[in-house]
């Protein structure tokens, strides 16, 4: 049989001379790229450098089941800065991806032995490791951790590239890994770094042009002199009681009202209101509406503690910490910010929908009172994959069904079924996204659309920014608002009121994600 494949590996022409054939092409190919992998690594490894000897063995160790990726995340998570938050999970995230496939797919599709690592002493690692060397996963985690945190945040994708680059050299140099092993867990990472960012796209700046930041002339308040703050202590499953003590150290001159036995927030936040020159608030967000709506009705400023599971409107204008708000609450730093009105009776900070997610928060909150709230969400969200059914509303005239229909104050940056942060909320627009099914395809059509990146282009998923917006429906239909289940309604009217609610925040005022 090999006698068979050598003659059948080589034709002549008529005067008995050798054709090469594509296979025996081939066979040249991969064996000169296998002798220039091998070139290269015998030339950096055994290379005398007391540079690569000192750094480049701890290098490769740090990185190590992805501490050193995880430790700079934890860094980024710390900055305050969205955009590079943003980063540091997107990072991590395509991390975890990258690291399953290189060694769990890759690694077994293509086995390979390590190098031999004899004639290298000073560099070579305590343990060496045993699995196949291709693709590298050091690499390819590097890689799709540094484009994951760069798709968000460009500056800190070039620097952390930079140290990825130094990470699969750092393979090489150690023995660890062949040069082509580095290169395809660089293009496994990056691959899959791009291919997440046409599935959960990045925030993006606003397309239009907002006018500058409203702000507003405040009186610094060092102590908290002139504030009235309600604190539910058992909201976060106990972030409120470690926040209220945080509040209570910072700024002693405040009143701190507790919501634990509060039957009627409403009343109780108008109450505080009429007495305060500053209301805030550490809840949830469906507290902190609440209370902005008794902000907005007294004309006074509204301080936000992050108290609750999510904070999205806190982290939107950069009161993340509670000693974020603290800080701006000292330096005066108050502007204004828009409002978005459900049938001129309900105030919404962040977002509303009608479809699936209605179901789910009912389901979670029955939920709640069995189980944790993590365990809880996992129940509702089974509940209703399980269960959930389009319902069917009038928009522009034209009647749809629908199982997702997002409503926001404010664009959010992320284009598609994830919206993700709002870079600003004083832009005057209300961000309306929802997908249109009982199509034919549907599936199949909105999975090619969310791969190609191009979900935009699809006629199954309508978005539109508008200051106003109505839809009606046949039957009633439960509308939700800030994380709350709400009520059963046959039409919803939205319309932004315009820079109408003043906060205190750094990020609204200085415009900064």
């Amino acid at each position: 049989m090999a006698l068979f494949r050598s003659f059948r590996a080589v034709r002549h022409d008529g005067l008995g001379r050798p054709v090469p054939t594509a296979e025996s092409s081939l066979e040249s190919l991969t064996g000169g790229l296998s002798d220039l992998d091998l070139r290269v690594f015998d030339a950096v490894a055994n290379s005398p450098s007391p540079m690569l000897d000192r750094t480049m063995k701890p290098l490769s160790a740090a990185a190590d089941q992805g501490k050193l990726w995880f430790a700079i995340a934890a860094g980024l998570g710390l900055t305050g800065v969205s955009s590079l938050e943003r980063g540091a999970v997107r990072g991590v995230v395509t991390l975890g991806a990258a690291s399953l496939v290189a060694n769990q797919v890759g690694k077994r599709l293509h086995p390979r032995q390590r190098p031999d690592t004899e004639g290298i002493t000073v560099r070579r690692l305590r343990r060496q490791p045993t699995s196949s060397s291709f693709p590298s996963g050091h690499s390819a985690s590097a890689a799709a951790f540094a484009i994951g945190v760069g798709i968000e945040n460009r500056p800190a994708g070039y620097l952390l590239a930079g140290l990825a680059g130094m990470v699969g050299l750092s393979r090489v140099v150690t023995g660890a890994h062949y040069p082509f092993d580095v290169v395809a867990g660089f293009a496994l990472g990056a691959g899959i770094a791009v291919a997440g960012a046409q599935i959960v796209r990045p925030v993006d700046d606003h397309a239009i042009t907002v006018a500058a930041p409203h702000r507003v002339p405040a009186t610094p308040r060092p102590d908290g002199e002139g504030l009235v703050i309600l604190v539910n202590p058992r909201s976060g499953d106990g972030t409120g009681e470690r926040v209220q003590a945080e509040i209570e150290q910072s700024l002693p001159a405040a009143e701190i009202v507790d919501l634990s036995d509060v039957d009627d927030l409403v009343t109780t936040a108008r109450d505080a209101a009429r007495r305060a020159e500053v209301l805030g608030v550490a809840g949830g967000d469906g507290t902190v509406s609440t209370v902005a709506a008794a902000a907005l009705e007294a004309d006074i400023p509204l301080a936000v503690f992050p108290g609750g599971t999510f904070n999205h409107f806190a982290k939107d204008i950069g009161s993340q910490r509670v000693a974020r708000t603290v800080e701006a609450i000292r330096a005066g730093l108050v502007t204004r910010v828009d409002v978005l009105w459900l049938n001129d009776a309900q105030v919404i900070l962040n977002t509303s929908s009608i479809g699936a997610y209605p179901e789910f928060v009912v389901a979670r909150d029955r939920y709640n009172h069995s189980v944790s709230k993590p365990i809880a969400a996992i129940r509702a969200a089974r509940h209703v994959l399980r269960h959930s059914q389009p319902v069917t509303v009038q928009v522009n005239d034209e009647e749809i069904e629908t199982l997702f229909f997002f409503v926001g104050n404010g664009m959010y940056g992320t284009a598609g079924f994830f919206p993700g942060r709002r870079t600003r909320l004083d832009d005057g627009l209300i961000d309306v996204r929802y997908l249109v099914t009982g199509q034919r395809f549907e599936t199949l059509r909105l999975t090619a659309s969310l791969l190609s990146g191009r979900i935009k282009n699809s006629r199954l998923f309508i978005d539109a920014q508008i200051p106003e917006f109505s839809l009606t429906a046949a039957e009633p239909i439960r509308v939700a608002h800030d994380g709350e289940a709400g009520e059963e309604q046959t039409a919803a009217h939205y319309r932004v009121d315009y820079r109408t609610l003043k906060v205190y925040g750094t990020s609204v005022v200085t415009g900064r994600s």
